[in-house]
């Protein structure tokens, strides 16, 4: 294959890759008082420390297509992913990007996969993508392969707050009042048009992980990877994966801090759980 490079919004979490090149393209978090550019030098629990004591309106911004064409650099083959197109425009302008760079180097391509999600279902596509590249497959074997692939993953959401997604119009008031009101936690998916969708309200961590597994298998996950992003809950992470492996033992899980726009959404103790069906 000709250079090739992975670029993802940081959404994905992900500041490096093993194996390819990559690039991240930072969204950046708006406050009347602050602006927090989601970067590798950002510090994430002192935004989410911030956030939760701040009482204003707060929204997010994502990349311009100039952004986007400096991430593509000079490589001749160029996988591209984007939060869902649903929550922001970041898709929208990678297109654009995507445009621009191919009329101004016809010898160069460019793909741009909707992930239809965000966070830990963004970086399994990407692992996937990865997977096919370094396996020596073509550029247009590993754009298809990471497309299905996409198909057959899904997010689901496991919040104490959702007072950001209320405040940027994501979810309704009405939900967002549920979360955190007397330990009621609320457990949400990505659904197939890349919105969020709210499913169960739980309270009690034994009835929670349990509906969280239960709800994982409805949604066709039998003992496949998980990718866990937790906003300063380690601990809860761990016990979901614990309990994952108890019913799966063959299941590969990795936990892992969420970075700035994941954080932002997930807000302080809320959990992302990616995972193949």
């Amino acid at each position: 294959m000709k250079s090739f490079k992975i670029v993802a919004d940081s959404s994905a979490d992900l500041t490096s890759l093993t194996g390819v090149e990559f690039e991240s393209v930072p969204l950046k978090i708006i406050t009347t008082e602050r602006e927090f550019c989601d970067d590798s030098s950002l510090d994430v629990s002192e935004m989410v420390s911030f956030l939760y004591s701040y009482k204003g309106k707060s929204s997010t911004s994502c990349p311009n297509p100039e952004d986007w064409i400096s991430a593509f650099g000079d490589a001749e083959n160029v996988f591209c992913i984007t939060i869902t197109s649903t929550l922001s425009g970041c898709h929208n302008a990678a297109l654009i990007a995507k445009s621009i760079y191919e009329e101004k180097y016809p010898e160069r391509r460019v793909f741009v996969l909707d992930s239809l999600s965000t966070g830990p279902e963004m970086k399994l596509i990407i692992e996937k993508a990865v997977e096919l590249a370094v396996a020596g497959k073509s550029f247009e074997e590993v754009c298809e392969g990471a497309l299905e692939y996409s198909k057959k993953t899904a997010l689901f959401f496991l919040l104490k707050s959702m007072k950001n997604l209320a405040n940027n119009g994501r979810v309704g008031r009405i939900s967002a009042t549920a979360a955190g009101l007397l330990g009621i936690r609320v457990l949400g998916k990505a659904s197939d048009k890349g919105d969020l969708e709210p499913l169960d309200k739980c309270r009690g961590r034994s009835v929670i992980f349990k509906t969280i597994i239960s709800r994982m298998k409805e949604n066709g996950y039998c003992g496949g990877r998980v990718r866990i992003a937790n906003c300063r809950n380690e601990e809860e992470a761990c016990i979901l994966r614990d309990a994952i492996i108890g019913e799966f033992p063959q299941a590969e899980i990795e936990i892992y801090p969420a970075r700035g726009l994941c954080s932002f959404y997930a807000e302080n103790g809320g959990l992302l759980i990616g995972f193949e069906k």
